[in-house]
């Protein structure tokens, strides 16, 4: 077992493990910390905690302290100079006609870095710009390109739920969604129906994959061959998940009956799959 403090960077991003030592850390409190990008500030959101070595992939760095009053201005300044780089680095993206948009910027706690992150089409030469913004700020500069997923988390706004985007909100890491969650979840492969404002397959869609996987252990699927409470075999059109409804075209009638799955004996049920046309049309959708 290992004590560690859980610290984040970001408001609703990844956490990181720290070694304590002799600190004691509140969640909420801030701490000074070294990361690969260098001395950076983050907030505690888990307190000292005793974890199995396994679940540590890596060797703990150390928490240097816990943040001053002074630290807390630093890194106020530090947001300043921020909202300065991306004005200038806008400035000079314009004067050098680069086709690239430029979505966050990040300065390490110690100054001793500044990160531009932007999104492109395609590949980007920016050696000209990078030496551009290192003559103006006197430091290093790491510019990132990042994918359409990781701008609407840094950026935000709504969905059409009317709700805060899930990647803004809560959620700390991308889980990987796929066309075959949209078809087992009984929706439209339309890519305006299950795309989000980044024009990705919705992260809803594995959110609530586990609750489909459930209900469609017990539901017989479209095209399923069923007995119905009369004994009349027939073949399930519709199948509704959430309520359980099934339309039921049987062999006496040519009028599709309506039955609750309960009432329905499975006899052959079937597999939902995506066929390669649809996959080919619609695998864009899973990039990130």
């Amino acid at each position: 077992m290992k004590e560690i403090v859980g610290v984040r960077f970001k408001s609703v991003g990844k956490i990181y493990y720290f070694s304590p030592g002799e600190i004691k850390a509140d969640i909420g409190d801030h701490a000074i910390v070294e990361t690969v990008r260098g001395v950076e500030c983050g907030e505690v959101v888990i307190a000292n905690r005793q974890i199995e070595d396994n679940q540590l992939a890596s060797p703990l760095k150390p928490i240097i302290r816990i943040a001053t009053e002074e630290d807390l201005r630093i890194v106020e300044k530090n947001k300043m100079r921020e909202q300065e780089a991306f004005r200038i680095c806008e400035e000079k993206i314009a004067n050098r006609k680069l086709k690239m948009n430029l979505v966050d910027v990040e300065c390490t706690f110690d100054n001793n870095k500044l990160l531009f992150y932007f999104t492109a089409e395609n590949r980007v030469d920016f050696r000209d710009l990078v030496k551009d913004l290192a003559a103006v700020f006197r430091t290093r500069i790491e510019l990132r390109q990042i994918g359409v997923r990781d701008e609407a988390k840094i950026l935000g706004g709504l969905g059409i739920c009317g709700r805060e985007f899930c990647c803004k909100g809560y959620m700390g890491d991308f889980q990987p969604v796929s066309i075959k969650m949209a078809k087992e979840q009984g929706l439209s492969l339309n890519p305006t129906k299950i795309s989000g404002t980044c024009g990705r397959l919705m992260c809803c869609l594995k959110n609530e994959q586990n609750a489909y996987e459930e209900l469609l252990k017990i539901t017989p699927k479209v095209g399923a061959i069923v007995v119905t409470p009369d004994g009349d075999k027939g073949r399930v059109e519709d199948a509704n998940l959430i309520t359980g409804k099934l339309r039921v075209k049987t062999d006496k009638s040519e009028v599709p009956v309506t039955l609750d799955r309960s009432e329905v004996k499975l006899l052959k049920d079937v597999e939902i799959r995506v066929n390669r046309d649809e996959l080919k049309a619609l695998k864009s959708l899973e990039d990130k």
